[in-house]
């Protein structure tokens, strides 16, 4: 597929505001590789793969080797025409033991990864937390506990004040709610904790507390900054109408979508779950929690169908989607529930300021006999939701930008290099980069702003 360009845009194209966001997100540990490099600590993800929990057996120690190839990448993205990247600051590389002791190497990349997007005209957007927590903070307790919450504000502190004459942008959290629910509910994720309901909500929580002492410390520092963070949300429907379906389903939006939610923008816990909280949370907290932002991002890749399954967190288990696709992971192809999903934050909250800082599809794409990579589903997949984040600005929703999920093929967590989100091709063997038709599909938009 080749690249069009912008002239070839027709009258019957969706034009997007001037200057929306187009662009990629990463993270630290699925891409950078480097890991016993420069001074880094050990994170939890670390601990997880030595333990044996990777599906495919293979680990993140090279990844994409993004630590050392990051000017290649940087020039992907400017030829692709994107002026904006989502990435992630490794917290174990900046600060190894997650407290005290700053490890100048470390910032020393961030250092140069930022002066090369700035050169390239790339607006850096910063994340502070992509689930790499240092080992020696999961021993102290990790998110089920409050020892994590004021190395989490320091650690924002040395990373504004080191970068923050060049990123504008800063993002507190990567979706919280996955870090709850399958690092400490389920035990998929690193650290791999079993703990159910309670282990959850602690997990958010205590999150929450930690993202609010954050964006105090950064806007202290910095306070021209653009400050947000960044969940995954999903509209979640009962399977069936029964009322245990609905149940299950309102529970699970409780914890997936709202204890995020209503505790930034509201100071509140919903109410479904407020009794199962009472223990943990403090006097002050939802005051502290709460925190006025200036950008929201949110991580979409479809609708959670939920019905009642005894045994389970809040008793809810996957339903049927009835989804005429999937993807590579088995997920609904549903683009429709984007739309849904940002409905609700302008009827919900205020219509805050907002961006799509994730969205994408794993497929098993391989390289064709023409050197190419032709990854048609996925193409169709970020066309189909990018028509939804345009038809929702055109309903009034304050959208300000749409960012693919991922820029490279990389470290898929628990499924290890199994599984392909990229836009862009990465061989493991080799290194070398290869644009998908996704990627000319995201030149041709971004250099249009339109689609």
């Amino acid at each position: 597929m080749a690249a069009t360009p912008a002239s070839a845009a027709t009258s019957h194209a969706k034009v997007f505001p001037k200057g929306f966001l187009w662009g990629a997100s990463t993270s630290s540990y699925q891409i950078e590789g480097a890991l016993d490099v420069d001074g880094r600590g050990t994170d939890i993800w670390d601990t997880f793969t030595k333990a044996g929990r990777i599906m495919d057996g293979s680990s993140a120690k090279v990844a994409c080797d993004h630590y050392h190839r990051y000017a290649e990448d940087v020039a992907l993205m400017k030829a692709a025409g994107f002026n904006a990247y989502r990435f992630s600051l490794a917290w174990p590389r900046i600060v190894p033991a997650g407290t005290g002791a700053v490890n100048q190497k470390g910032l020393d990349f961030y250092d140069r990864l930022v002066d090369e997007l700035l050169k390239a005209g790339i607006q850096p957007m910063a994340c502070l937390y992509h689930w790499d927590l240092p080992q020696p903070l999961e021993d102290q307790g990790g998110w089920q506990g409050r020892a994590v919450i004021e190395p989490f504000a320091e650690y924002a502190r040395v990373a504004v004040r080191r970068l923050g004459d060049r990123v504008q942008n800063w993002v507190m959290l990567n979706e919280p709610n996955v870090v709850a629910i399958f690092g400490y509910g389920v035990g998929e994720h690193a650290p791999g904790h079993r703990l159910g309901e309670i282990g959850i909500l602690k997990a958010l929580h205590h999150q929450n507390l930690a993202q609010g002492s954050a964006l105090r410390a950064i806007r202290a520092e910095k306070p021209d900054a653009i400050l947000g963070t960044v969940t995954n949300l999903s509209p979640c429907v009962p399977d069936t109408e029964s009322e245990a379906d609905k149940r299950a389903a309102a529970l699970w939006d409780a914890a997936w979508n709202r204890v995020t939610l209503d505790g930034l923008f509201k100071g509140q816990l919903p109410a479904i779950v407020a009794d199962r909280m009472a223990d943990f949370v403090k006097p002050g907290d939802l005051e502290l929690a709460k925190y006025p932002i200036d950008l929201l991002g949110i991580n979409f890749y479809g609708r959670n169908t939920m019905k009642h399954e005894e045994g389970r967190p809040f008793n809810a288990g996957w339903g049927d989607p009835k989804a005429k696709r999937y993807t590579g992971m088995g997920w609904p192809v549903q683009p429709e529930g984007l739309y849904d999903q940002l409905i609700d934050l302008r009827n919900n909250y205020g219509n805050p300021a907002v961006y799509v800082a994730e969205n994408g599809a794993a497929y098993d794409d391989v390289l064709s006999p023409d050197g190419k990579v032709h990854d048609a589903e996925r193409t169709q997949f970020i066309k189909e939701h990018i028509e939804q984040v345009h038809r929702a600005l055109t309903d009034g929703v304050n959208l300000k930008g749409y960012l693919a999920w991922s820029l490279l093929d990389n470290f898929e967590w628990a499924f290890g290099l199994s599984k392909r989100f990229g836009i862009v091709r990465v061989d493991y063997d080799t290194l070398v980069r290869t644009p998908k038709d996704s990627y000319y599909l995201m030149q041709q938009i971004a250099k249009a702003n339109a689609v």
